[in-house]
């Protein structure tokens, strides 16, 4: 599994330590990260949350990623920006068993965290069991066991209802706000990484015209 690591601007000095530890827990499960910033408090490419949201919904709906960590102070607003894109489930995750149970019965894509709001002592050792019962499970086979039937089908309906709520991604892109669209994938790293990965034909080839 592919795995993109999205920092917005208010956490943005965290993003060394987050990717760290993401990367450690990843490669225990086979899995591999790449860090779409922001890439320091420095950065002058600035990513809101609303922003994370967007570029999260690009990289999934391309299927240049399969997954999206992010966060912001209390990872509310990210999960909420994440939430408005099609094909994106993201939950909000706080602790280690959120992690685990998250993906074992809601099968999601990404996840958001608090990066701030209880981000103490210790916090490291939190983020590092959090991510390792987030990625110790391919997602999907239901907790407790003998709930996994209707969990499977509420999943399977829940991507019914948004499939009709939500525009596809293309349609969104081309009209959305182009300035703000812009804004949020005008930086180096994304123009030299996310075409080489980028699945969708359609999707990359938009994105092209409107970097030029």
């Amino acid at each position: 599994m592919k795995i993109a690591l999205i920092n917005e601007n208010s956490q943005a000095g965290k993003n060394g330590l987050i990717f760290d530890i993401l990367c450690k827990i990843a490669k225990k499960y086979g899995d591999t990260v790449v860090n779409y910033g922001m890439f320091g408090a420095e950065d002058e490419h600035s990513l809101t949350y609303v922003k994370a949201g967007l570029l999260a919904g690009i990289l999934l709906n391309s299927g240049a990623v399969d997954f999206v960590v992010t966060g912001c102070g209390t990872g509310q607003g990210a999960m909420l920006a994440l939430n408005s894109f099609p094909n994106v489930l993201c939950g909000h995750i706080t602790d280690a068993s959120d992690g685990f149970m998250f993906r074992e019965i809601n099968d999601g894509n990404s996840a958001s965290f608090p990066f701030a709001k209880g981000f103490g002592w210790g916090a490291e050792l939190d983020l590092e069991n959090m991510f390792d019962k987030l990625l110790s499970t391919k997602g999907g086979n239901g907790y407790p066991k003998e709930r996994a039937v209707p969990e499977k089908q509420n999943k399977q309906i829940l991507d019914k209802v948004k499939a009709v709520t939500c525009n596809d991604m293309l349609t969104i892109l081309k009209t959305i706000d182009q300035n703000f669209l812009k804004e949020t994938i005008d930086y180096p790293f994304f123009r030299q990484t996310f075409f080489k990965d980028c699945k969708d034909e359609k999707i990359g080839s938009y994105l092209k015209k409107v970097l030029k």
